[in-house]
């Protein structure tokens, strides 16, 4: 028997370093998201503070990535290959002491030992020469690939300003569940509202430490994620179905709003912290653990409510990773579903009934392209045009009277995540 124990190791804030080059290695090479990288490559690490690092310094490179890579290329005589150890060891020094402000010789001593075996000296020759050189923190910009698949359909403005996107934190937003209280929260907080029933405050602190929180008034929910709801306004008691619902935004929303609400998710984890959210709001809904492609209510509804699953690179200021992990063949791949998915709600619609469709994304195939396809094979739906009224200022519904967020929009208040939605109604 073995009754040696491992010595601890000797270099305080290492465990953070590397799990950090874990994560970005499952983002980069598996193509894995960062919320689910981060619990394997935390596995040990019991401070919160520490997995939180590991967190920020991933997050700060997939921001800054072309930018920084830039700067080692320039300090090489020969170009590192692209999934060389070294670059991403470089990545993460000058993500550190450019981003995270972490002083140069704490960098060295907690980046270098993930070299271990490796190319120390040529790690601690290039970071030296460019601290040297006053290196500076790069502006943020889009990866090649993404900002030439998004200049086509969006145009350049579009992408300067999600890469400047990139480089700001987004705001906390607040959905109210009594739009009276828009102003009165507003002035409580030192927030602004953009709409009734929405308040936006610098990003901050924890959620839970916010005056009202426990009271349950409200729930964080980016301004964009709250349109869909909106457009199916107020109800007094009428059926909706929320599929694909949690973490429970737009259901809170749809219940408050006066809907009876049937919620449903395949994820009963994700389920759980739905149902957390409505015992702390006071609102009711029903929820349902199921896949959609084989769930079927007993009833159609008066409204439906697709939120489906998507690329999600309409949030990439909170998730930088997506930029990296979604190439156009998972975007094919989710439209293909959504088109699926789209045509088995429309089944669970009332004539006379409302669909709204919404996604995440900054694609127009899993966008206008999805529902183009639907309306020309379903002769049952119309578009129901989305009116300006119903938006944000500095929000407007496209000539169809679809709904398109981009970034650049509402840039001076702070922006908002990237979404599509449309209402479709059901011919009496």
């Amino acid at each position: 028997m073995n009754n040696r124990t491992s010595a601890p190791d000797p270099t305080p804030g290492l465990p953070a370093r590397q799990a950090a080059l874990r994560m970005l290695d499952a983002v980069m090479r598996r193509g894995e998201s960062l919320d689910v990288a981060q619990h394997a490559a935390c596995q040990g690490i019991d401070e919160r503070s520490d997995r939180a690092l590991a967190m920020a310094i991933a997050g700060e490179v997939l921001r800054h990535l072309p930018g920084l890579d830039l700067m080692i290329d320039s300090m090489t005589r020969l170009p590192l290959a692209e999934d060389a150890k070294a670059r991403m060891v470089l990545r993460i020094m000058l993500a550190q002491t450019l981003a995270l402000e972490t002083p140069p010789h704490a960098t060295i001593a907690t980046a270098l030992p993930l070299l271990q075996g490796g190319p120390r000296k040529l790690a601690h020759g290039v970071f030296g020469s460019l601290m040297r050189a006053g290196a500076t923190l790069p502006a943020p910009e889009l990866p090649p690939a993404t900002a030439n698949r998004w200049m086509p359909a969006w145009g350049e403005p579009m992408v300067e300003a999600a890469g400047a996107a990139l480089g700001m934190p987004p705001p906390l937003d607040l959905t109210l569940a009594d739009a009276a209280g828009t102003d009165a929260l507003a002035q409580e907080l030192g927030g602004i509202s953009l709409i009734p029933g929405h308040v936006r405050l610098p990003r901050g602190g924890a959620v839970e430490l916010i005056p009202g929180f426990e009271a349950g008034g409200w729930w964080v929910q980016d301004i964009a994620a709250s349109l869909p709801a909106r457009l199916l306004g107020t109800s007094r008691g009428g059926h909706v179905l929320d599929l694909c619902a949690a973490p429970g935004g737009k259901t809170m929303q749809l219940a408050a709003a006066g809907w009876q609400v049937t919620a449903l998710d395949n994820s009963e984890k994700r389920l759980r912290r739905l149902r957390q959210n409505l015992k702390r709001t006071g609102l009711e809904a029903d929820t349902v653990t199921a896949n959609l492609l084989e769930w079927r209510p007993d009833a159609q509804a008066d409204a439906v409510l697709l939120d489906a699953p998507c690329s999600a690179t309409g949030i990439f200021r909170r998730h930088p990773d997506v930029l990296y992990r979604i190439a156009p063949r998972h975007i094919e791949e989710r439209a293909e579903q959504q088109a699926v998915l789209l045509e088995r709600a429309a089944n669970w619609v009332k004539p006379g009934g409302v669909l709204v469709y919404a996604v995440c994304s900054l694609e127009r195939a899993e966008g206008e392209n999805v529902v183009a396809q639907f309306l020309s094979q379903d002769s049952r739906f119309t578009l129901d045009p989305v009116r300006a009224d119903e938006l944000p200022d500095g929000v407007a519904p496209d000539a169809l009277g679809q709904v398109r967020t981009l970034p650049g929009m509402l840039t001076d208040a702070g922006g908002l995540d990237g979404f599509f939605m449309a209402r479709l109604r059901h011919r009496p």
